[in-house]
C-alpha cells in the first residue's frame, strides 16, 4: 500500500513532464543561465553540483526527471554528508539543485518541485577574515614593483571591489573620484568612491603600464591585450600573498578588510552596504562581529587604509 502511495505521489510531481532525461534537463537549465548573462564560474558551479546528483541517481538506475521525488534528493543529501562534505558544502549543492528544479517548474516541465520539501542543513556562517595592518602593508611591499598588481590590490583594499568587478571594469567607467560598476548577474549598477591611494595606483597603472593603444575596453589586460580574467587575478595575488608570507588569507579578504575598516571608522552600515554592493544589509551586518562597537557615527567619509 505504501509503495502504491509513493508511486502515486512521484507521478503527480511530474505529470506534466514526459520522459525528459536529466542530462537534457541540465542542458536546458545551463542554456537559460547563459541567456540570463550568468558568469562562466556560476554556470560551471551549478553544472558540477547537478551532475553530481545525476551520477548519484544513475547508480540507482534513475535517469529521468519524472522519476525523482523528495526521497531521492534526501538520499543524495545524506550521501554527501556520509562522504565527508561539510554542512555548508551540502547546503550550497542543495541550493543548486533547488534552482534547477525551480527552473523546470517555471518552464512547465514539472507540475511540482520535489526539492521544496528538502531542508538545508544547519550550519554557522564563518566570520569573515580580514588582514591586519602589518599584513596589508607587507602585501603592498611585496607587490610594489608590480604596478598592475598594486592597482588591483588598492581597488580591493581601498574601494572594496569584487574580483569579478576588477575583471569587468571598463576604461569608460573610470571617473575622476569614482568608478562605475556596471550591473551584472543579480547585482545592480553602483558608483564606488576612490580615495587617493586607489586613484594614484590606478592612474599609475594606466599611465605607465597599460597599452592604451589596445582596442580592449577593459582596464586590466594582459601583455597581449586580452582581458585579465578573475582566475588570473586570483593567481597573481596569491603569489604575492606567498611572497609577503601571509597565511590563511584569501583574495576576497582584501574586500572584507575594506568593509570592516569602514565600519570601525564609523561609516554608517547602510552606506558601506551600498558602496560594496550588498543586496541585503544583513550581509553587511555580519561584519559587525569583527569590530569593537556597533555604534555608528554619521561620518560619511570612507577611511583610507
Amino acid at each position: 500500500m505504501n509503495g502504491l502511495i509513493c508511486g502515486t505521489i512521484r507521478h503527480t510531481y511530474h505529470k506534466i513532464m514526459s520522459n525528459l532525461a536529466l542530462k537534457d534537463a541540465l542542458n536546458l537549465f545551463t542554456d537559460a543561465l547563459n541567456k540570463k548573462g550568468k558568469s562562466i564560474n556560476t554556470i560551471v558551479a551549478y553544472k558540477g553540483d547537478i551532475n553530481q546528483l545525476i551520477i548519484f541517481l544513475a547508480k540507482k538506475q534513475i535517469t529521468e526527471v519524472q522519476s525523482i521525488g523528495p526521497k531521492e534528493i534526501e538520499d543524495f543529501k545524506k550521501d554527501l554528508t556520509e562522504n565527508g562534505y561539510t554542512a555548508k558544502s551540502v547546503s550550497r549543492k542543495l541550493n543548486s539543485i533547488k534552482n534547477f528544479f525551480s527552473f523546470l517548474k517555471d518552464e512547465g516541465k514539472i507540475s511540482l518541485d520535489p526539492s521544496t520539501e528538502v531542508k538545508h542543513p544547519k550550519y554557522e556562517n564563518d566570520i569573515p577574515k580580514i588582514l591586519k595592518p602589518i599584513e596589508y602593508r607587507s602585501l603592498r611591499d611585496a607587490c610594489r614593483n608590480d604596478i598592475r598588481a598594486t592597482a588591483i590590490v588598492e581597488l580591493m583594499l581601498q574601494a572594496g571591489l569584487r574580483i569579478k568587478e576588477i575583471e569587468s571594469l571598463k576604461i569608460e567607467n573610470i571617473k575622476e573620484n569614482e568608478v562605475i560598476i556596471e550591473s551584472y548577474e543579480s547585482h545592480s549598477q553602483r558608483k564606488v568612491p576612490l580615495n587617493n591611494s586607489a586613484k594614484s595606483a590606478l592612474k599609475r597603472y594606466l599611465d605607465e603600464v597599460r597599452d592604451n593603444n589596445s582596442k580592449n575596453k577593459n582596464v586590466f589586460i594582459t601583455k597581449t591585450g586580452r582581458v585579465l580574467l578573475a582566475r588570473n587575478i586570483r593567481s597573481l595575488l596569491n603569489r604575492y600573498f606567498n611572497k609577503a608570507d601571509i597565511k590563511g588569507i584569501k583574495v576576497n579578504d582584501l574586500r572584507n578588510t575594506f568593509i570592516v575598516f569602514q565600519l570601525k571608522a564609523g561609516v554608517p552600515l547602510d552606506v558601506v552596504s551600498q558602496v560594496v554592493g550588498h543586496k541585503r544589509i544583513s550581509t553587511t551586518e555580519k561584519y559587525l562581529e569583527l569590530i569593537d562597537t556597533k555604534e555608528e557615527s554619521r561620518g560619511i567619509k570612507l577611511k583610507e587604509l
